[in-house]
């Protein structure tokens, strides 16, 4: 059984070609831009689906993913509940479903690693390469985080590196190129996504009773998304602006 909060049928941001996107319940992050508020605490709203459950629902959808889509595991925190999600990626394995996880990579369990054995790709979001900007963004260090990635390189596990650029917070020009040198000799990495800031989810935090942090942090302008681009492009071939 998943602890799921919602269910996105027909996906086309989280991973390759069109996905089915399952978002867990329960986050060990706390994001100060974070999208979706409503699923981090691990009492949240939520509903237990059964692997049966879902495996009918992946297979309905199944016409529509092409040779490219399949399931995505997003959250919330994916890896909080590695156990319970290793049985669903075999059973998704054996009727050959592409599976892939966005994860913050902040756990890496023995339970972790036996998913990560059925799983074809990894989102990684990797917030900041800087330990204090790391801490004051997601309340937590970004240790765990980058011996994830190393993880991921050693068992040549495909990746698409996440990075939100958020203004002030973490747009820093210095930062963006110790992530890229961080990044350039991993062969596992294909790409890196970079996700503009937005506040799509202030109404969330509204509906939950907290006080949105970033309320005067503007959104991107083209030339910073650019500047940003170009310099990640100076260590990975592919680099996409979402």
């Amino acid at each position: 059984m998943l602890k799921v909060h919602s269910i996105e049928s027909l996906g086309t941001f989280d991973g390759p070609g069109v996905r089915m996107v399952i978002f867990v319940q329960g986050c060990n992050f706390k994001c100060l831009y974070c999208a979706n508020p409503d699923t981090i605490k691990r009492t949240g709203a939520s509903k237990l689906h059964s692997y049966d459950e879902l495996i009918k629902l992946a297979r309905s959808q199944r016409p529509f993913f092409g040779k490219k889509g399949g399931i995505t595991v997003s959250g919330g925190e994916p890896l909080l509940q590695a156990a319970a999600l290793t049985p669903f990626f075999k059973m998704l394995k054996a009727e050959n479903f592409n599976t892939c996880i966005d994860t913050n990579g902040s756990l890496l369990t023995d339970d972790v690693k036996e998913l990560l054995q059925y799983t074809d790709l990894v989102l990684l979001d990797i917030k900041e390469i800087d330990k204090p900007t790391h801490k004051t963004i997601t309340g937590t260090s970004n240790k765990n985080t980058l011996q994830f990635a190393s993880y991921l390189q050693t068992q040549n596990i495909p990746v698409w590196i996440r990075y939100v650029l958020v203004p002030g917070h973490t747009d820093s020009e210095e930062h963006l190129h110790r992530l890229g040198n961080f990044l350039k000799g991993m062969s596992n990495v294909q790409k890196i996504e970079i996700q503009p800031y937005h506040k799509l989810g202030i109404h969330k935090y509204e509906a939950l009773g907290w006080k949105y942090q970033l309320e005067g942090t503007p959104q991107n302008t083209p030339e910073q998304l650019k500047k940003a681009h170009d310099i990640f492009k100076q260590y990975i071939k592919e680099v996409v602006i979402n």
